[in-house]
């Protein structure tokens, strides 16, 4: 038996607090933003709105006399006190009154009364939901890390497509917490304990399997659907009923039984919870975008730049300590207090004037991008668009592009689009010019749309169609098309 030693080198970037906090707040959809706020001014006195005073009664006690315990006076300290020499010289040079005015507003937000806006239905709530029972596993902090990371993984049809690898390394790279393949999978199946039945599942088998699986707890007899679908699934698929039938020795009406409850599983657990609470689930656009005389103008919802600033207050105390002789370890501790809550309160305030550039930015480059599409409301006239595209016009970096993309939504005059809409690969016609995929895919859609369901159009017809139309496209590419689009092929459109 040997031992062999070995030297590697692991490069890993660790997120400030600051920066987690930051990329959080970019993702919090605008309906939302009121209560984080909210939660930020309770926990912190020395943020306020600005049309908010200063309530006397706050001021902690250690400014209200400078009669003070012999514990805690100057000379009990000694002279390596942590508390012994702090700067607040930012905070009180005369003059300077940008702590009391460090508040926020900026041009390009919509007005307060905001122009008539269309509610749309985000998946936000069903996170929620999935966080709110993250919260009864009984989990240390690391290990909740993970579960988080799991669930943000998970994508808003209810399935978790990304490699259990990938996860272990985002938790490496991204938070520095050190996982395996064997503990993520056991939180994954725990997650798959969840509701809505189904939920994390790789695959549309396994999600209907885990339903199934749930029944069968419930005291449901469904031992032969679970069967069917484990052994027989690519035939279930294909409605290859017949050789279930004979691989199962069922009836025709025990065949009809396992057909039904199939069937009334739900293939995307994720993509209707929002239906539980539509009054949660509807949330106005981060964003406007109007046709005003042939020049479009964009605006943020002033929802995203509410009116905070540094709590005047505040800074009065540290100026009133500034003044005073006698220093005791008391009134250092207190002074120590407000100092890091101001200085809490301004990076909050530069977080949330960040969120709303980055925002703007990337809307920015995404209209100007697909100017077209904005004036006429022609899907046909979107232009391929990938996140580089933008990360290198706002010079962001791709995953912030992306998370904005996500997660943020712009209303039109043709209607409410979550910006990931406008992203879409390119694709060379005959003539040699580049189209988005989108645009081809509306084709397809037309085309199968306008089919007649006696005598549905195969891929291959389907390849011509195009290919008449000038696009230059494979047959398995319209496939692939086809199966983004949620269509099934032929034989399973055609009715009788």
């Amino acid at each position: 038996m040997s031992l062999n030693q070995s030297l590697q080198q692991k490069l890993l970037q660790k997120l400030s607090p600051q920066q987690i906090q930051l990329m959080k707040l970019l993702q919090v959809p605008t309906a939302i933003l009121d209560d984080r706020i909210k939660e930020e001014l309770e926990e912190n006195p020395a943020l306020e709105l600005a049309d908010e005073g200063f309530e006397g009664d706050e001021t902690p006690d250690e400014f209200a006399s400078n009669d003070s315990d012999d514990d805690y006076t100057e000379d009990s300290d000694s002279n390596d006190d942590p508390y012994e020499n702090i700067d607040i010289s930012d905070y009180v040079s005369e003059g300077d009154d940008d702590i009391a005015d460090y508040k926020m507003r900026d041009e390009n937000y919509g007005d307060q009364e905001e122009k008539t806006t269309l509610p749309y239905r985000v998946e936000t709530s069903f996170y929620e939901q999935l966080e709110a029972q993250l919260g009864m596993l009984n989990l240390d902090e690391r290990l909740y890390k993970i579960a988080e990371q799991i669930i943000g993984s998970i994508d808003e049809d209810g399935y978790l497509r990304r490699e259990t690898s990938a996860i272990v390394d985002d938790l490496a790279f991204r938070q520095n917490v050190m996982t395996s393949d064997e503990e993520v999978e056991g939180l994954i199946k725990r997650i798959q304990n969840f509701d809505p039945p189904g939920v994390a599942a790789r695959t549309l088998q396994e999600c209907l399997i885990l339903q199934l699986n749930r029944q069968k707890i419930d005291g449901k007899e469904v031992d032969i659907a679970i069967a069917a679908l484990t052994r027989y699934f690519d035939e279930f698929t294909k409605k290859h009923y017949e050789k279930i039938q004979r691989g199962l020795n069922l009836s025709d009406e025990g065949l009809k039984d396992v057909m039904t409850q199939i069937t009334k599983l739900n293939p995307k657990p994720g993509g209707n919870v929002g239906e539980i609470n539509k009054a949660e689930s509807y949330v106005v656009p981060d964003f406007f975008i109007y046709n005003n005389g042939g020049k479009l103008e964009l605006t943020l919802n002033s929802k995203n730049a509410p009116e905070l600033r540094i709590s005047e207050g505040y800074r009065d105390m540290l100026k009133e300590y500034d003044r005073g002789q006698k220093k005791d370890r008391r009134q250092k501790e207190a002074v120590l207090f407000i100092k890091q809550k101001i200085d809490s309160a301004k990076w909050f305030i530069d977080a949330i004037k960040q969120r709303q550039h980055t925002l703007l930015s990337t809307m920015t480059a995404i209209m100007n991008h697909q100017q077209e599409f904005f004036m006429t409301g022609d899907e046909t006239s979107l232009r391929p668009m990938i996140l580089k595209d933008i990360a290198e016009r706002t010079g962001l970096d791709i995953s912030t592009v992306s998370r904005v993309a996500n997660s943020k939504f712009v209303q039109t005059e043709f209607g409410t689009y979550r910006l990931k809409f406008f992203f879409s690969e390119s694709l060379t016609t005959d003539s040699g010019e580049e189209v988005s995929t989108r645009e081809v895919k509306k084709i397809l859609s037309d085309l199968i749309e306008g089919e007649s369901k006696k005598k549905p159009l195969s891929d291959e017809r389907l390849t011509e169609l195009l290919q008449e139309k000038g696009y230059n496209i494979a047959r398995r590419t319209v496939a692939k098309y086809r199966e983004q689009l949620n269509i099934p092929v032929a034989r399973l459109r055609k009715e009788l």
